[in-house]
C-alpha cells in the first residue's frame, strides 16, 4: 500500500523525520543521505518486554522510512561499559556476582558459564530472538568503542565544555553540582571499579584520577585508555553527534521534564554543535494481573522469550504495531490470548479483502498487518487455524501438533502449493506450539480439559447438585448413541446441535442438563467446547466407544 496517505503512527513519524531532518541539513536533503535510527539498552539483566517496545518501535519506523524510499541505518547500542550496580534476583550464585559490583558490566563473568561475560550473555539472548521477529539492526558494543579510543575526542570536547554542561544540568537540580565535578568517570586500573575521583585534566589528552579504595593516583591518555567514559547524560548526546542520529525514541522517564532527553538535547547543541534527533515518548508495559513498571535489575521480568512462548512472531509484532507507543498496555497471558489471536486473524482477513469494513478502517488494518509480518505478507490469504478450536484439538490429541493441524479438512490442499505450502506449515506449527504451551502454562484451569477414555470407566452421572436421575441420563445417552451410530459427519454443526436438543427432550431431560451430562461423560466437567463441533472432531468411533460404557 502507499504510505504517503497512511495515518499509522510509524508512517507519521517517518514523515516527521524526513521533513525535520532534511530541513536542518543540506546533506540530509541529498537523496543519498542515510537516515540513522537508534536504540539501545544497558545489558544489566534480562532484557524485558518493556525494553523490546523501544526496539520494535524503532524497527517499525525504520520499515516506514524504507517504504518511503529512504536509505536507513538501524543501530542498536549495547551500553555494556556501564557500571554493574545491582545483582538481579533471578541470577544464580548472587554472592559471587556481588564481588563485581561497580565494575564495567562487560568485565563481569557470565554466572551461567556459557558466554565471555555477563553482558554478552544478556546481549546474545536478545540478539538471537530479534531475528525471529524480523529485527536485524547493526549492533554497536560501547565497551569496544570506548576501549578503541573512538570517543576520545568526544570526551575531550566534554571536558572543554565542562562549565557549559554543568550549567545545563544544574537547571534541573535542587542542589548545584560541586565545583570539582567533571563530566567524565574513570574505572580504576587497580580495582576495576568506578570508585574514583578525577583530580585534573591537562587541557589536552591527560586525565589524572585517584583510586578511592587504594589511594593510588594515575594519569591516563584519553586516546589510548580503556578506563575513561562519559556519564549517561553526556554520553548520550555525544553519541548522537558521533553517529549522526536522526531518530531515537525514549521512555516516559527519560522524557519527563528535566529528564535525560531534556538535558541531552541541550548538551547536543551547545557542546557538540548538532541538533538532537527526532524522538517520541513510549509508555510502559505491564503484565496482565501485575501492575507497575517492569525492571531488569529486579529480575522480576517478562522477557521477549516469554512472550514468544505464547505469541507467534507475527502476533507479537501485531501487539506493538497496533498500539500507539505513547499508550500504556498490558501483555496478557490469560484468556485474552484467544481474543488477541482472533483480532490478528480478522486484521489478516481485512488485508486480503475477505472481511469488509469501511475504507478508513481497512487502510489502518492493512498497514498494521503489513508491519506485523516478519518477512512480508503471503501472496494470498492463508488458511487460518482458529486459535480456540486449535486449542481444543490439541487437548483432544494430547499435544500432537501435526495431527491437530491435519484435523482441518482444508489442510491437504495446502501441501500441494510448494514453497507457499511450506511457509504455511511452518507458521501453522508455530501457532500450534504456542497454543500448546499456553494451555499448559497459562490457560485458566476451567479452560483446559482431559478427554476421558473408555479404559477410564464410566463417569458418575450424579456428580453435581441437581443432576437428573441416572436412568434419565442413560436414556438420553442411549438416544445419542443411536444418533452417532447413524453417522455424525453428515450433519452440520447446527443440524447436530438441533438433533441433540430434540433427542434430549424425547428422553425427558432438559437440553442444558443433557449437555452437562455429555461434558461429564467426555471430559469430567460441567462445561466444555461447543458440543456439536466437539463430537464431530472426536469422530464417530471415539464417541461411540465412550457412550458404550453407559448402554
Amino acid at each position: 500500500m502507499s504510505t504517503n496517505q497512511s495515518t499509522h503512527w510509524a508512517d507519521i513519524n517517518a514523515d516527521k523525520i524526513l521533513r525535520t531532518r532534511q530541513a536542518s541539513s543540506d546533506d540530509r536533503g541529498n537523496q543519498n543521505h542515510q537516515f540513522v535510527c537508534a536504540s539501545g539498552i544497558t545489558p544489566s539483566g534480562t532484557v524485558h518486554i518493556g525494553n523490546f517496545r523501544e526496539i520494535m518501535s524503532v524497527d517499525l519506523v525504520v520499515r516506514a522510512l524504507a517504504d518511503k524510499g529512504a536509505k536507513v541505518r538501524f543501530i542498536y547500542s549495547w551500553d555494556d561499559y556501564d557500571v554493574f550496580r545491582k545483582v538481579p534476583k533471578n541470577m544464580p550464585n548472587p554472592e559471587e556476582l556481588e564481588k563485581y559490583l561497580r565494575w564495567p558490566i562487560t568485565m563481569v563473568p557470565d554466572p551461567h558459564g556459557k558466554e565471555e561475560s555477563y553482558a554478552r550473555a544478556n546481549e546474545r539472548a536478545v540478539e538471537e530472538l530479534l531475528v525471529q521477529v524480523g529485527i536485524q539492526p547493526e549492533y554497536i558494543y560501547q565497551a569496544s568503542k570506548y576501549r578503541a579510543g573512538d570517543y576520545a575526542q568526544g570526551i575531550r570536547t566534554a571536558l572543554e565544555h565542562r562549565d557549559t554542561i554543568r550549567g545545563i544540568l544544574d537547571q534541573y537540580r535542587s542542589q548545584p553540582l560541586p565545583e570539582d565535578w567533571w563530566p567524565v568517570s574513570v574505572f580504576s586500573s587497580f580495582t576495576h571499579k568506578d570508585t574514583t575521583t578525577v583530580l585534573a585534566w591537562d587541557g589536552e589528552w591527560g586525565l589524572t584520577y585517584r583510586c578511592d579504595e587504594t589511594g593510588k593516583e594515575e594519569t591516563l591518555d584519553l586516546r589510548s585508555t580503556s578506563n575513561a567514559k562519559l556519564p549517561w547524560r553526556v554520553d548520550w548526546p555525544m553519541r548522537w553527534a558521533y553517529e549522526g542520529v536522526d531518530f531515537e525514541p525514549a521512555g516516559k522517564d527519560h522524557h519527563s521534564e528535566g529528564g535525560s532527553f531534556d538535558t541531552s538535547k541541550q548538551i547536543c547543541k551547545a557542546v557538540y554543535g548538532v541538533d538532537a534527533p527526532v524522538t517520541f515518548q513510549y509508555d510502559f508495559i505491564s503484565i496482565k494481573g501485575r501492575g507497575g513498571k517492569i525492571s531488569s535489575s529486579s529480575g522480576e521480568v517478562i522477557s521477549l522469550d516469554d512472550v514468544l512462548e505464547v505469541y507467534t512472531p507475527q502476533v507479537t509484532r501485531y501487539l506493538f504495531a497496533g498500539t500507539r507507543p505513547n499508550t500504556e498496555f498490558a501483555i496478557s497471558f490469560d484468556l485474552d490470548v484467544i481474543k488477541i489471536y482472533e483480532d490478528y486473524d480478522r486484521c489478516e482477513r481485512i488485508y486480503f479483502g475477505i472481511d469488509q469494513v469501511n475504507e478508513k478502517k481497512a487502510a489502518k488494518e492493512r498497514r498494521i498487518y503489513e508491519l506485523s509480518q516478519v518477512h512480508g505478507p503471503m501472496e494470498s490469504q492463508p488458511f487460518q487455524l482458529p486459535f480456540r478450536h486449535l486449542c481444543n484439538l490439541l487437548l483432544i490429541m494430547n499435544g500432537d501438533i501435526d495431527r491437530a493441524i491435519r484435523a482441518f479438512e482444508e489442510v491437504p490442499a495446502l501441501e500441494s502449493q510448494g514453497a507457499l505450502g511450506e511457509q504455511w506449515w511452518a507458521q501453522a506449527r508455530q501457532r500450534a506450539a504456542c497454543a500448546w504451551r499456553w494451555l499448559h502454562s497459562f490457560a485458566p484451569e476451567d479452560f483446559v480439559f482431559t478427554l476421558r477414555e473408555p479404559q477410564d470407566g464410566p463417569a458418575d452421572l450424579s456428580a453435581w447438585e441437581g443432576a437428573p436421575p441416572e436412568a434419565i441420563s442413560r436414556a438420553a445417552l442411549k438416544a445419542l448413541a443411536d444418533l452417532v451410530s447413524r453417522g455424525i459427519s453428515q450433519y452440520s454443526d447446527k443440524e447436530l446441535q438441533d438433533a441433540m436438543y430434540g433427542l434430549s427432550r424425547e428422553a425427558g431431560i432438559e437440553p442444558k442438563d443433557f449437555f452437562t451430562v455429555m461434558y461429564q461423560v467426555l471430559i469430567g466437567r460441567q462445561k466444555g467446547p461447543r458440543l456439536a463441533g466437539f463430537l464431530k472432531t472426536l469422530g464417530q468411533e471415539r464417541v461411540a466407544a465412550i457412550l458404550a460404557l453407559y448402554l
